[in-house]
């Protein structure tokens, strides 16, 4: 009998647009479960799984055995209670657009519900789970860890909504986040002080992901299947504009180019080295690991979809988008996650 494949599941960073990637795991869970089967849930068929800010709010809930289908309604449901607290113009040029306050009542909320009314910790998730961070203390990035190796000791004590909270604190978007201290496996006091989006270096943590199984669950390359969910990305190529690249056009935008092209190039640039990793210089090798990545491109200005996007109608088509690329790849994600296709 042939082994199994150790299954890896990465999430990137895109705020609202995450609603892309619940909707493509809540497919399959529909699909899973509509058949019977038993282990339908997307933990159930994974062995590792990497988040980051969005990414990682889906992936600690997955993790925690919450179906995908409640992430993604709480991305189309509440989306105006997330990103509804803007600040005008004026304040954004001291302070970040977005207030916290509802965001972090909203995880709380669902992370709980599945322990019994408890905040759960790291430790309580039920598969291996990475989520990245950025510490402005240190000035470092961080990979957040449930205890899946004897090292991982700082980790599996913090709570959750902190853990999603801090990888999604995305400059500009909302203010770094800080949630006091927590116990870590030593009985040492750790500060959880100023952390930012994980996207400033790792939007696609795939790579991330991959190395991780190499090194803490000790697979070789060919043992791998990584599935890559992005969150969609824009072009950026405005031909007719000759001039005008200043701080406005970059930041003070609502649309905020700068903070998305860095972490759609970041994502980009992991997307070319996995593929060479995978198939070598220009495709000469044979697959060296099995490896599905979806996404899907905003090919308009006027179809681009914010991060901070509330309005229903885009989100509508975001949903449909992501059911349109589950259908056209859903043979290559059953063959992928081992599971029966028919």
């Amino acid at each position: 009998m042939q082994n199994k494949k150790f299954k890896v599941l990465s999430l990137d960073g895109g705020g609202i647009r995450g609603l892309f990637s619940a909707t493509i795991l809540a497919e399959i869970e529909k699909d899973l479960k509509a058949k019977g089967v038993s282990n339908w849930q997307i933990y159930q068929n994974v062995n590792l799984i990497f988040g980051t800010s969005t990414g990682g709010i889906l992936g600690l809930a997955l993790s925690l055995g919450i179906p995908a289908e409640e992430i993604k309604n709480l991305y189309i449901h509440h989306a105006k209670q997330i990103f509804g607290l803007g600040k005008n113009l004026f304040w954004s040029f001291f302070s970040s657009t977005h207030k916290r306050e509802n965001l972090e009542k909203l995880v709380k909320e669902i992370y709980s519900k599945k322990n019994n009314g408890e905040a759960p910790l790291l430790k309580d998730c039920m598969v291996p789970i990475g989520i990245t961070t950025y510490n402005l203390n240190n000035g470092s990035p961080s990979v957040l860890k449930s205890q899946y190796h004897k090292r991982f000791t700082r980790d599996p004590n913090l709570p959750v909504f902190k853990a999603a909270l801090a990888t999604s604190a995305a400059p500009t978007f909302f203010d770094p986040y800080s949630g006091g201290t927590y116990i870590d496996s030593k009985s040492i006091e750790v500060a959880f002080e100023y952390k930012v989006d994980g996207g400033v270096w790792a939007n696609n943590p795939s790579l991330i992901a991959l190395i991780e199984a190499q090194k803490a669950f000790k697979k070789n390359l060919e043992e791998i299947s990584l599935l890559s969910i992005g969150t969609g990305h824009s072009t950026f190529l405005e031909e007719k504009r000759k001039r005008g690249f200043g701080i406005l056009y970059w930041a003070i935008n609502t649309k905020k180019r700068i903070i998305e092209l860095f972490m759609q190039g970041q994502a980009q640039q992991v997307e070319n080295l996995i593929s060479l990793l995978k198939n070598g210089i220009d495709k000469e090798e044979p697959d060296n690991f099995d490896y599905l990545r979806l996404n899907t491109m905003f090919e308009k200005i006027s179809e681009n979809i914010k991060m901070d996007e509330t309005d229903p109608l885009k989100l509508k088509i975001l949903e449909s988008r992501a059911k349109q690329v589950y259908q056209e790849n859903k043979k290559e994600i059953y063959n992928l996650l081992e599971l029966e296709f028919n």
